[in-house]
């Protein structure tokens, strides 16, 4: 399984159920704080995102808390 990094800020509903989500399913994260890395803000810039979370795992990436990519990675 690739390494998976959430890019997400404080206080984001679907970042946490993100979050649960993967714990859930005993699947290991990166958190990197949007708010705290402007480096990683433009990177989600330049992927053309502009809603949190944002979920890279390999070559797949989405944005939003999307259970259905999530049960994807454990496949």
């Amino acid at each position: 399984m690739s390494e998976i990094t959430i890019y997400s800020k404080p206080n984001c509903v679907q970042c946490n159920a993100t979050y649960q989500a993967l714990d859930r399913k005993s699947i290991s994260y990166q958190v990197i704080d949007l708010t705290q890395d402007s480096q990683a803000l433009e990177l989600i810039k330049q992927l053309g995102y502009q809603q949190v979370p944002v979920v890279i795992a390999g070559e797949q990436h989405w944005s939003g808390f999307r259970p259905d990519m999530i049960s994807r990675l454990v496949s």
